[in-house]
């Protein structure tokens, strides 16, 4: 066996990054890989929706990529993620999608990121989005609230952005975000990049309406025409669903024989 020259070395490292350069985008990372081809540049949406309140942000998403047919061009992967990976009819899915269509770029979640590497995650996607110098970057979320509407709230990196979205949300005067959807926004805000937070009101189950509202919001941000309807059909499920199991609860309390407890004291 004999050894290579470090200039050898060198140069079949070289070759090797850029095998299918042309085709594929390979940027490890140190805590995120990313695995894509490449956004198209100067002037990309990027719309962003991970697991949390109402899973309003992928369910969204989701049904955007979907119905509108975008293309899935690549992956995130990182050891931080949780083991988990969704199916479908057999078929496993990446946990984390790329997808684009003309110039909206959409990243998709179906796993959740810990407090503790929202850093990390939201650090290593805008290092790889920035390259491509983005138009803007919106995360999409759900935020709990005690009233029955569903309402969408928008937040933006600057008072310039806020112009974007006021006319299609509530401007949250005050108050703080939290999680995946914070840690992006926060390093947008760092980075010059313009960002916003569209955050759907929603309960802590999964949300199709609030999903829906924020798609209204889009479609208005984008000229998507996409209708909601389908969705809204798929609440209403939901929450006959949801009452069911509620009421089957409530009965079997009430025929539980109720027993006397015994007193100490």
């Amino acid at each position: 066996m004999t050894a290579e020259s470090p200039e050898c070395c060198n140069k079949i490292l070289t070759r090797l990054d850029t095998v299918h350069n042309d085709m594929v985008e390979i940027k490890p990372k140190k805590d995120i890989n990313v695995i894509s081809k490449p956004l198209p540049m100067n002037g990309a949406s990027v719309l962003i929706g991970f697991p949390g309140s109402g899973l309003v942000g992928t369910i969204a998403l989701q049904y955007m990529v979907d119905r509108l047919e975008f293309e899935q061009i690549g992956t995130m992967t990182s050891k931080f993620f949780p083991p988990l990976a969704m199916m479908n009819k057999g078929v496993i899915n990446d946990p984390v999608r790329i997808y684009i269509k003309n110039d909206i770029a959409a990243i998709v979640a179906d796993i959740p990121i810990h407090p503790m590497i929202c850093y990390e995650t939201s650090r290593d996607i805008i290092d790889w989005v920035a390259q491509f110098k983005p138009k803007e970057v919106v995360t999409i979320a759900g935020i709990i609230t005690n009233e029955p509407e569903k309402r969408v709230f928008g937040v933006a990196t600057t008072a310039d952005a806020l112009q974007r979205i006021q006319e299609y949300t509530q401007i949250l005067p005050i108050g703080s975000i939290s999680g995946i959807a914070s840690s992006i926004l926060t390093e947008c805000r760092i980075r010059g990049i313009p960002g916003y937070g569209l955050l759907g009101e929603t309960i802590n189950a999964p949300d199709p309406r609030s999903s829906a509202a924020t798609i209204e919001v889009l479609n208005k941000m984008y000229n998507l025409g996409l209708d909601v309807q389908p969705l809204i059909e798929q609440a209403v499920e939901i929450e006959q669903s949801m009452q069911k199991i509620s009421d089957e609860v409530q009965q079997s309390a009430e025929q539980s024989p109720r027993k006397d407890l015994p007193m100490y004291g």
